[in-house]
């Protein structure tokens, strides 16, 4: 059987960091065509090739109609008519400081002692006490002066007044500020207590509290 021997010559231009690459050469056996059966002519291939048929665009690409006819986007991983939607978080998933205050209706109950014991634990500082037939929370703070103690009731005062939900707040010997919380209509504790709690509690106040002493 003759044959000869035909090259494609491929010339890349790919441009990787600025450099032209050299034309490559790939030796291939011709396709045979029969004649009558008596014998194989030689044929020689002679057909300009596209680099693209080899090298595609780089990155993503389009799919194929063969590929869309199959279906194939149902057949693997991440199937494209999946519904993709922003969920915005419900109440329950943010932080109590990020909260709003909500009206108190009279006739709603207060906290449970066991959920009051939980929603603490989400408060820096403050504790529950029971006084007066119902639950309170309380904090203190030890101030470094009378100037700082004054200080700190304005930026609580100013927290509450945009909560809508007000503290009682104590200003007790020269630098001690109390504050407690309770709903006076409910004779209990609300979330709103806790809320307000958690808001007071990103109140800056490094620059009000004793400095420490740095011994040599």
């Amino acid at each position: 059987m003759a044959t000869t021997a035909c090259n494609f010559n491929l010339n890349l231009n790919l441009g990787f960091h600025g450099m032209h690459q050299k034309p490559m050469t790939w030796p291939t056996r011709a396709p045979s065509v029969s004649r009558g059966g008596n014998g194989v002519a030689p044929l020689v291939v002679t057909r300009a090739i596209d680099t693209n048929e080899f090298l595609g665009d780089f990155g993503a690409r389009d799919p194929f109609p063969a590929e869309l006819e199959s279906s194939f986007g149902e057949k693997v991983l991440g199937y494209g008519n999946t519904e993709h939607r922003i969920l915005i978080p419900n109440i329950s998933a943010l932080s109590l400081s990020q909260q709003d205050c909500a009206p108190i209706s009279p006739s709603q109950p207060p906290i449970s002692e066991h959920d009051a014991q939980m929603l603490v634990r989400k408060v820096v500082g403050w504790r529950l006490v029971n006084e007066e037939g119902g639950h309170k929370l309380r904090c203190l703070w030890k101030l470094r002066d009378f100037k700082c103690g004054v200080e700190l009731i304005n930026r609580i005062s100013k927290v509450a007044e945009a909560a809508g939900h007000f503290p009682n707040i104590y200003l007790e010997q020269p630098n001690q500020v109390r504050a407690e919380l309770w709903t006076t209509s409910i004779g209990g504790l609300s979330m709103n207590d806790f809320i307000v709690a958690a808001k007071i509690d990103e109140i800056k106040t490094s620059d009000l509290v004793p400095r420490k002493r740095v011994w040599a």
